[in-house]
């Protein structure tokens, strides 16, 4: 690991320098594998917070109370350790500035730690050639919670919409994301936006209900979870 910072509380920035690697597409993910001095071993996913060439590819780890992996990468790895890393991988929940598929708006919706694999995908949008509409429908505790602040303040060509659900942010209630909400925040069906669901999967699940009876094709909604660490 070359670099490590802060990210919330209980959340932690990585970045590693992997001589081989070959970059990768915004969305995919990585395989870290930590082994103990025992030879114990244990191996857990993680979406990348980063995409394109390059050797260096970032992760944005948040704590699970009781894990494993999590814990010791947010409180005890220190730059200058090394970690096993196998990828990058995944080719379903991935977007390309310049595949033809992806050519129309994409609406983003992440449920807490599950905005790390679109931010990749919004920042290659902000420097595509041929940027197209994003919006980013963001739901998470408190703002303390939030992950990527400066990024998320520096988009230029991505709508964000933040839904707080333990606190109000002075202009909503706290509370959980509604249904009505989601459907005033997010791209209508009618412009067939490709729609990325990513986070626990009951949030999931009950976004992507929500899409599908507001007339999305389920086709064009592809969901990612997330479990233990």
């Amino acid at each position: 690991m070359v670099e490590a910072s802060a990210e919330t509380a209980t959340a932690r920035r990585l970045t590693f320098e992997v001589p081989t690697w070959p970059g990768n597409d915004a969305g995919a993910h990585v395989d870290l594998r930590l082994t103990a001095p025992d030879g114990y071993q244990a191996s857990r996913s993680y979406s990348i917070a980063s995409s394109g060439s390059g050797t260096r590819l970032t992760l944005v780890v948040a704590e699970v109370a009781d894990g494993e992996v999590s814990p010791y990468l947010v409180r005890d790895l220190a730059v200058g350790d090394e970690v096993e890393l196998q990828g990058p991988l995944g080719r379903y929940f991935i977007w390309r500035p310049d595949d033809p598929a992806h050519a129309g708006p994409v609406q983003l919706i992440g449920g807490g730690s599950g905005v790390v694999p679109l931010i990749p995908m919004a920042a290659a949008n902000e420097g595509a050639e041929r940027p197209v509409e994003f919006r980013l429908l963001y739901s998470l505790r408190t703002g303390a919670d939030a992950f990527f602040g400066a990024e998320l303040a520096g988009f230029e060509r991505t709508r964000v919409d933040v839904v707080r659900t333990r606190e109000s942010d002075g202009a909503r209630p706290a509370g959980r994301l509604t249904q009505d909400e989601f459907a005033e925040a997010t791209i209508p069906a009618a412009q067939s936006p490709a729609l990325f669901v990513c986070g626990p999967t009951p949030f999931v699940e009950t976004v992507a209900a929500w899409a599908v009876s507001l007339g999305h094709a389920a086709s064009a909604i592809r969901t990612e979870r997330f479990g233990g660490g």
